[in-house]
């Protein structure tokens, strides 16, 4: 999940339409459809998805470091830039930025044996410091929510989808965005998606690092905590093509969303869903405290909303609509938001791959008032207890939850990494609260070893099931695409 130190998750490919001329291929109005397995330039290899032999094999070797911690320092102040890229996808924009040693040169490539590289890296026991802390801002007015009765629906049928197929690679190098090349994102993961505007797709990524990129995970330079990307391509059959990313420099995708960046304080900052309403962008988010734990599970600091005024250039995290997490176990640490007629529903997990689906919603002008949110609770909608009183509507294991509610079928989605079938799995209701139908397999470890995320499309319609997956073994994100039997 955007895994800058840990290991923790699990693969997939590249496609696109494009017109060869010479070596090279350019894009054209009307796209050709090749096979899947081809990038978009002549020169590209045929990806695979093997577990990985690394040139080198980086491993963290945390040491204890006792600390005064300052206050937290302000927001950096954004610095954004918008600039012409080449209609070419081949075309290399920035070569002064971007062109680096292919490493045929190492010994340990050649012999696909990894050179092992250990690499101390501070784990911090922080001691708050004195200072002066930042003005804080007035919470919302508390409110009273009432309690409700909200009883479910019937429980569909298990989703109807086939085995999804690869579509296309949609970041880092030979993919249909180059991303290596036109914004220095050489690896990165999640894709997670909703609709910015009408005709616009946002997608938002974890983890991303530039320079001296090499996978397994997310090693490297030139690390951001997440980066975000808009498309306005509606035809998903050969891919999903990027627009423009959020840039803060020439060929650089900026960090959207700051963190510290100390292990054990707070490592990341991970974007977890995204919704527009009323000309704003929401992004859920949740402040990594540290990867360091258990596998399956990582700790938080809370979960939390940030929001955006100006499209996407620059996000202000709310200091109120947290949900904290208390002793490690609290829910709606990683959460799935989506808007629906007057209230935006949020469901939730706790801070990790193995917890359960709780439940809350609000109304759509009280989204920032954590006071105004009724969580679901064994038949009613009530604000009494608190987070901790949500009933589980789906049960563990749940990992990188994705909902949306499909309109056209007037049916609730939900797609999520299930670890007990290692695999991506989908879900639907009638209710947000359920019942919730038996969960169909759409791509599972056999296929993709190092399998994790499962975000969904917003334009996926009729028999049409497009979502992403992140793989460990090269650390980027593929477009997927299921079929719905008749």
């Amino acid at each position: 999940m955007g895994m800058r130190i840990s290991a923790a998750a699990s693969a997939a490919v590249v496609g696109a339409g494009m017109l060869v001329c010479g070596d090279r291929h350019v894009a054209t109005a009307e796209p050709l459809h090749h096979p899947i397995g081809v990038g978009p330039c002549a020169s590209d290899p045929m990806p695979t998805h093997e577990p990985l032999v690394p040139e080198t094999l980086e491993v963290p070797v945390p040491y204890p470091v006792v600390t005064v911690l300052p206050p937290p320092p302000p927001e950096p102040a954004p610095q954004r830039i918008r600039m012409q890229l080449p209609s070419d996808p081949c075309a290399d924009p920035c070569p002064d930025l971007t062109d680096l040693p292919d490493g045929s040169s190492n010994p340990a490539a050649l012999l696909r044996i990894p050179q092992v590289l250990l690499s101390p890296q501070p784990f911090y026991f922080a001691i708050p410091g004195p200072g002066p802390q930042p003005a804080p801002t007035p919470p919302p007015e508390p409110v009273q929510p009432p309690v409700e009765i909200a009883g479910k629906s019937p429980r569909p049928p298990a989703p109807r989808l086939s085995p999804a197929r690869e579509v296309a690679k949609l970041t880092g190098a030979n993919s249909v965005n180059r991303t290596d090349k036109r914004w220095q994102v050489y690896g990165t993961d999640l894709g997670i998606m909703w609709e910015s505007a009408p005709g616009e797709v946002a997608a938002a990524f974890g983890d991303t690092v530039g320079r001296e990129f090499h996978p397994p995970g997310a090693m490297g330079l030139d690390w951001r905590s997440n980066v975000l990307a808009f498309s306005s391509d509606r035809d998903l059959a050969d891919g999903m093509t990027f627009d423009r990313m959020v840039t803060d420099s020439r060929c650089h995708a900026a960090e959207v969303l700051s963190s510290r960046k100390l292990d054990n304080v707070e490592v990341t900052t991970i974007p977890t869903s995204g919704f527009a309403l009323d000309g704003r962008q929401y992004m859920s988010y949740m402040s990594i405290r540290t990867w360091n734990s258990v596998p399956g599970t990582f700790f938080t600091n809370y979960g939390g909303i940030a929001y955006s005024d100006d499209h996407g250039e620059t996000w202000t995290k709310d200091p109120h609509a947290r949900w904290d997490n208390i002793f490690g176990l609290a829910n709606f640490q990683v959460s799935a938001m989506v808007p629906h007629e007057g209230h935006v529903y949020m469901f939730g997990t706790p801070s990790t791959r193995l917890g359960a689906v709780g439940l809350a919603r609000v109304p759509q002008d009280q989204i920032l008032n954590t006071t105004a949110y009724q969580y679901w609770q064994d038949g009613m909608w009530t604000p009494v207890g608190g987070s901790a009183s949500a009933t589980p509507i789906v049960n563990a294991p749940v990992g990188e939850l994705s909902v949306r509610y499909d309109a056209a079928r007037k049916t609730w989605q939900m797609s999520y990494l299930e670890t007990s079938k290692a695999a991506i799995v989908v879900r639907e209701a009638r209710s947000p609260q359920g019942e919730w139908s038996e969960s169909t397999p759409t791509v599972t470890v056999l296929d993709y070893p190092e399998l994790y995320g499962g975000f969904i499309h917003p334009w996926s319609s009729g028999r049409d099931f497009y979502f992403t997956i992140s793989t460990w073994s090269d650390y980027n994100v593929y477009l997927m695409r299921s079929t719905r039997a008749e």
